[in-house]
């Protein structure tokens, strides 16, 4: 992908609820703002969508989940302004409901929610994808009845040296460290990290030192500092710091519903969506990484966002506003970490950015 083409953005949406699908966008280096210039419906529910290389090839490549009962994944080539085309057969994940997606070790995993278990998918040398090699089925459950009765991964991801699969699993408040063997596609179990029964722990993003992660929590707005060690492959709680302005027992007509999280490049900042508040949280993080402060809270320029993006530059957040329809940008204050609301553009349904 070329200089022009490094101002491209891709945008998923929920087609069952009126969304386009996955829409191409460019994006105006100056502003921030994001045009759509084509749109493809061809899977159903693109909840959340990863960019690529083609192993054999080098040419770029996009991957979406289809967020269904029967759960699948597909790959897109991208060409310079059209919109994206299937590579390959879309491919069952032997899982429901399939809510995240990442590459790691020469495959694609994902994150199946309403199955509880985490796929991998080989990347072939085109980018397209082959047949499920591995499926790891989380087991356990939390105290939230309705929430929690069994196993919901809802990320997965690999850590930043690459030598481990990472899987937060919203139903069993924990955080599985898994091993993806590179020959054969199998995922072995490795540890598990156990948090605070009830947080309903959603995603999980790593400081840039890579020693220490950070992991949201849905069903209470709190963030769960842990500490990294790579070598081991284990993760270790450490606390939790509050996402919200305020007490939420405090206001219980409103009930809020964190949703990703994003950490500067710098590690000074880390940031959250929080859905139902409808506001982007600021966080300020020390020398040690492991006591963010809660410094400020605006509004998200929508309702309900489901997603958190920051873009390459580091300059830009977005906020794809389900429930609203739309993705707000916002200028990020490079001395406070403070958004600014610079513009909004309309995408029905939407549910994730992502950067080429």
């Amino acid at each position: 992908m070329g200089d022009d083409h490094a101002k491209r953005a891709f945008i998923g949406s929920f087609t069952s609820a009126g969304g386009r699908g996955i829409s191409v966008a460019a994006v105006d280096r100056d502003t921030g703002a994001p045009s759509v210039l084509a749109s493809t419906d061809a899977v159903t529910d693109p909840s959340f969508l990863a960019t690529g290389r083609a192993p054999g090839t080098g040419e770029p490549v996009l991957y979406a989940v289809s967020e269904t009962s029967d759960g699948a994944a597909a790959a897109f080539a991208v060409d310079e302004d059209g919109a994206p085309r299937l590579i390959g057969d879309v491919r069952p994940v032997d899982g429901s409901s399939p809510t995240h997606l990442a590459l790691a070790a020469g495959h694609l995993l994902t994150a199946n929610y309403g199955s509880g278990s985490v796929t991998a998918l080989p990347v072939q040398d085109d980018g397209s994808l082959g047949p499920a090699t591995g499926v790891l089925r989380h087991e356990g459950s939390g105290p939230d009845a309705g929430r929690q009765s069994g196993p919901h991964a809802h990320q997965v991801l690999a850590d930043p040296s690459g030598n481990w699969v990472l899987s937060v699993d919203l139903g069993t408040d924990s955080v599985r460290v898994c091993a993806l063997d590179p020959a054969t596609g199998s995922l072995r179990p490795h540890t598990e990290a156990a948090l605070r029964p009830g947080t309903g722990p959603r995603h999980l993003a790593f400081h840039p030192s890579g020693g220490h992660a950070y992991v949201l929590n849905e069903l209470e707005p709190t963030v769960t500092v842990c500490r990294w060690d790579a070598v081991a492959g284990r993760l270790e709680p450490l606390g939790e710091t509050q996402v919200l302005p305020h007490d939420p027992a405090e206001d219980p007509g409103v009930r809020t519903y964190p949703s990703e999280l994003v950490v500067s490049r710098d590690g000074r900042f880390l940031w959250t969506a929080n859905r139902g508040h409808d506001s982007i949280s600021v966080l300020t993080l020390d020398e040690t990484a492991e006591k963010p402060v809660l410094a400020a809270a605006v509004g998200c320029g929508g309702r309900w966002p489901r997603d958190l993006t920051l873009d390459p530059t580091g300059q830009w957040l977005y906020a794809a506003n389900e429930h609203s329809g739309n993705v707000s940008w916002f200028a990020v204050d490079a001395e406070t970490g403070i958004p600014a609301h610079a513009g909004s553009l309309d995408v029905p349904a939407a549910s994730c950015v992502v950067f080429a």
